[in-house]
């Protein structure tokens, strides 16, 4: 208990200490940067007989700041003081090769990186405003002041800064609430802060830092330090500016792409067959992976007495993908594959087969199963190639449900040229269904690690309910959760026909 009041008495001493060396350092400050103004001035004018006295009223200055740093410093006991013999100012250096003379302290060099930048000074010390003001117009920035922290806060709030120079002890609301506020604000928290204060003790820096500062700078400042720390502010500015230019273009680059991604699925999805119903039913579902998928599908009568149906699965996905399915769909719609049968499907396959070499097509292929269904005699005419079978489901008056899987051996379009793919038939009992698909309806990863296979899938249509627009999705929902999520890793894509 009893070292508390000492505690208390320490710190008291130590904040005092602070405090005057503020105080003392503030006008040193001043001295320092108008006579550095001056001294540039003077030999920009040619006005060569003032330069000695200007060069030792900035020496006694900084004589001054560097007495005060050695017997005020932190750490040093506010009771052992000694008197101190002032030096007198360094003599003038010789002038150089040149003719212009070197002044301490005083910036030489390239124009500054930034220039045209918008700063805020702010600083409750009016002079201190104007003085560092000035220095920096001469470097070529638009410079704005502020004279407290709430006023601060009102000016970055109301118009852009590229830079905040801050100084921390202000009455009212000091440089770090002003710092705190901005950091905290989305609107306000990119504006980098430097602070500027004549406190020069380690925690003042670490507490800066911590609260987003990007810098620290003690008064008195280094002109060329000064330079140098903006400089390098700026610069990191401009590049997280530029940053999040290019980040903002790429945003609207992927909603343009998006839109258009989105506008080119529904024409794809427009050149999809509506659902019939009649003396043959016919229905799909269609989830590509992507906005663009690789599946395409149709049905169409080819006289009134044939029925065309076919799905096919270009490998990959997206723009490329999509491009060939639609144009193998539109030729199977115009039946534009010349001396083709198109009632004979191993002859439609071998057509396109000859028609898309995957060397013709950025090196892609696909899959497909092709039938043709004669009304009259009830019959299926299919083939396949490199495609998962259709599927038949016997009538569920027949007493039997097992599935009949409807493929021939034939290997994926495109890939090997002069392939005759072969053809086979099966008759189709009144009440029948047959399902075509893409292997993305049963290839999906299920929760233990284990993919689902064709067999079970198989088995899911066999139980599947009679009606056809309940049992798609039906099976839809089935496979979303074998997989554990809505999205498809491939597209999903399923057709029935309801004989």
């Amino acid at each position: 208990m009893a070292s508390e009041p000492l505690e208390k008495t320490a710190l008291s001493d130590r904040d005092t200490l602070a405090r005057a060396r503020h105080e003392l350092r503030t006008p040193l400050n001043q001295i320092l940067g108008y006579s550095e103004m001056l001294l540039e001035d003077a030999e920009q004018s040619g006005q060569e007989s003032f330069i000695p006295d200007l060069k030792k009223i900035h020496g006694a200055a900084k004589q001054l700041v560097g007495l005060i740093q050695e017997y005020m410093g932190p750490g040093k006991p506010s009771a052992d003081r000694h008197e101190v013999a002032v030096a007198p100012a360094p003599a003038p250096t010789a002038t150089s090769a040149q003719g212009a003379r070197e002044t301490p302290g005083v910036f030489r060099g390239q124009p500054a990186t930034g220039q045209g930048s918008h700063l805020l000074v702010v600083d409750d010390n009016e002079t201190n405003r104007q003085m560092l003001g000035q220095r920096l117009e001469r470097e070529g920035y638009r410079i704005s002041t502020a004279p407290d922290g709430c006023h601060a806060l009102q000016m970055v709030s109301q118009q852009p800064f590229d830079l905040v120079l801050l100084d921390i002890m202000m009455p009212g609301m000091d440089g770090y609430g002003v710092l705190e506020r901005m950091k905290a604000d989305p609107r306000l928290r990119h504006i980098p802060v430097i602070m500027i204060s004549a406190l020069d003790e380690l925690e003042s820096v670490v507490r800066c830092i911590e609260l987003g500062a990007e810098d620290y700078l003690p008064k008195p400042f280094e002109p060329t330090l000064l330079r140098a720390r903006i400089g390098a502010c700026l610069e990191k500015k401009s590049l997280r500016d530029q940053e999040q230019r290019t980040y903002l273009a790429l945003v609207e680059s992927q909603r343009l792409l998006a839109a258009e991604l989105a506008e080119a699925a529904d024409y794809v999805k427009s050149l999809l067959p509506p659902p019939l119903s009649g003396d043959l039913g016919a229905d799909w579902r269609f989830i590509p992976s992507t906005q663009l998928g690789g599946d395409a599908f149709g049905y169409h009568w080819l006289d009134p007495d044939h029925f065309a149906i076919y799905l096919l699965d270009v490998c990959g996905h997206g723009v490329g993908a999509a491009l060939l399915s639609i144009s193998v769909m539109n030729v199977l719609r115009a039946q534009s594959l010349p001396s083709t049968d198109f009632l004979d499907p191993g002859a439609v396959l071998g057509a396109l087969n000859a028609r898309f070499p995957m060397e013709d097509q950025n090196n892609m292929y696909f899959t497909m199963w092709y039938g043709v269904y004669h009304k009259v005699k009830r019959e299926l005419a299919y083939a396949s190639g490199g495609h998962p079978p259709a599927v038949l489901i016997p009538p569920r008056a027949s007493g039997s449900q097992t599935a009949v899987q409807l493929r021939t051996q034939g290997p994926i379009i495109g890939a090997l040229p002069d392939i005759a793919y072969g053809m086979a038939r099966h008759q189709i009992p009144p009440g029948s269904t047959l399902y075509l698909f893409s292997d993305g309806t049963y290839e999906i990863a299920q929760k233990d690690g284990s993919m689902w296979s064709l067999e079970q899938f198989v088995d899911r249509l066999a139980a599947s309910p009679a009606a056809p627009i309940p049992a798609l999705d039906n099976i839809v929902s089935q496979a979303q959760a074998v997989g554990g999520q809505a999205q498809f890793v491939d597209d999903f894509s399923i057709v029935r026909i309801a004989f």
